[in-house]
């Protein structure tokens, strides 16, 4: 049913989001190339080496984006939430690179993807696109920062609990429906270690645990 939508639907879903920042003519068109692309909690939307051709914009739910090396391990950057788009796929799309990031739903979303060569058309036809993306990169670079400061700086404890309340509130809930071994490999650890510290937080009262569900109790 959603495939169906027309570009009327497309335009309205963007002004919602974005009809604050960019002109309506850009809109129009915005939605006239666009592309609905719904996912489902756990779907890879961008992985590490895909040759970019469509670039999303976030218009329901969550995208978490994070790096992966070699192995498979991987390290949280930020998420993209209503409005977001992605910077870092944005500028591999600019350079002619292949992804760098991996792109995952959080939740079930709904995506609009864009052709990556009307992005970079409107680069330079529309200022407040351009706007738009250096207003992208710059929250981006703070989250970024954020996410170095807390490696650098936290212990594995405290980056847990500020995880689980970023989790929360992107997700708009306090059962946060991870298994330890998620949140391990969002947080670049083990499995055994996270759920240690998970259990020590659940005595502290912090977080009560069931069955591949973390609820906060102090959120």
């Amino acid at each position: 049913m959603t495939q169906m939508l027309r570009s009327e639907n497309k335009l309205e879903m963007l002004q919602a989001h974005l009809g604050y920042i960019l002109e309506s003519t850009l809109l129009e068109e915005m939605a006239q190339v666009a592309k609905i692309r719904e996912t489902a909690t756990d779907e890879i939307v961008v992985n590490v080496g895909d040759h970019l051709q469509m670039i999303p914009i976030v218009i329901d739910g969550s995208i978490k984006i994070s790096r992966e090396n070699e192995s498979g391990d991987e390290l949280l950057l930020y998420y993209m939430e209503g409005g977001d788009t992605c910077a870092m796929s944005l500028q591999c799309c600019t350079r002619k690179i292949d992804s760098q990031i991996k792109a995952t739903s959080m939740e079930p979303s709904l995506l609009l993807m864009f052709p990556t060569e009307y992005m970079e058309r409107w680069l330079d036809q529309y200022k407040t696109w351009r706007q738009f993306i250096l207003d992208s990169y710059h929250t981006r670079m703070i989250e970024l920062m954020e996410s170095i400061d807390a490696i650098a700086f936290m212990n594995l404890d405290q980056r847990l609990l500020k995880y689980l309340s970023d989790q929360a509130k992107i997700l708009g809930s306090v059962e946060i429906n991870h298994t330890h071994q998620q949140v391990a490999d969002d947080l670049h650890s083990s499995r055994v270690v996270i759920s240690r510290l998970l259990k020590q937080l659940e005595t502290k009262g912090e977080i009560k645990l069931s069955r591949n569900k973390i609820i906060l109790l102090k959120f």
